[in-house]
């Protein structure tokens, strides 16, 4: 099977600082796969680059058999990728619908300028309303959706995130530290969740997260990065038990 996404040797320097060192990965469709790794690792950067937040300094990324150098940043979302920051990034004066409508305009021609021109048609906005109301219902949201998002709780802000990035029709769902600030029994909410939209939506999943146990559950596959290179990857439990990474997370000998 051909990998949705592909990173070749990819290296990142900014100045004369290494942030990533000839990465390699590849992430097969419908696969939930974890990048871990301290702090520094490299982790965001290489998300970065996959979402053209950044420009690789060589190497190559693929996405669905595409070069990423040859598409815009702009047009990552419709190409079939979404995101989600370890820092929550909502719209605070909007409710939790005009959130997750916000999402979709990567699909429709003319996105915001429509919108803001009112040249959208009546049978495209009910439309979107429709699937944004079927997204918030599918997350647990419905009875927060007139609610500013200013005015709810960290975790339901997370979902609501999670939503908007749903709202664009994803091939490939990015998650940065999802359980990030997570009481115990959410996080094991959401890993419930992240696998019933993956088998819902036809989703590949590739997530950055330091909760370990929240990625060994979870995960098909991890990826362990430590300054800027890979040091292991496969199975869970092969990772875990890699003693690069033992040494990464506890240093010394393992």
């Amino acid at each position: 099977m051909q990998p949705l996404l592909s990173c070749s040797d990819v290296r990142v320097t900014f100045g004369g600082i290494v942030a990533l060192d000839g990465v390699s990965l590849s992430v097969a469709p419908k696969q939930i796969l974890g990048i871990i790794g301290p702090n520094g690792a490299g982790k965001t950067t290489l998300f970065n680059c996959i979402s053209r937040l950044y420009t690789v300094s060589s190497g190559e990324i693929h996405f669905d058999g595409r070069a990423l150098s040859t598409v815009s940043r702009h047009g990552v979302a419709a190409l079939g990728i979404a995101r989600t920051f370890q820092n929550v990034a909502l719209f605070e004066s909007m409710t939790v619908l005009e959130n997750v409508l916000v999402g979709s305009h990567p699909l429709r021609r003319g996105g915001f300028l429509s919108d803001a021109l009112n040249t959208t048609s009546q049978a495209c906005r009910d439309e979107r309303r429709a699937e944004a109301d079927k997204l918030i219902e599918s997350l647990g949201l419905k009875a927060d959706a007139q609610r500013h998002v200013s005015a709810l709780p960290f975790g339901t802000r997370k979902r609501v995130e999670l939503a908007r990035a749903l709202a664009s029709k994803p091939k490939l769902l990015m998650l940065d530290e999802p359980a990030g600030g997570l009481s115990h029994g959410d996080v094991d909410e959401l890993r419930e969740l992240i696998h019933t939209l993956r088998d819902q939506f036809d989703l590949t999943v590739l997530l950055v997260e330091h909760h370990m146990q929240f990625v060994m559950k979870l995960c098909d596959s991890i990826v362990a990065l430590d300054f800027g290179r890979r040091i292991a990857a496969g199975t869970p439990s092969e990772v875990q038990n890699h003693p690069e990474v033992i040494r990464a997370y506890l240093g010394g000998a393992a």
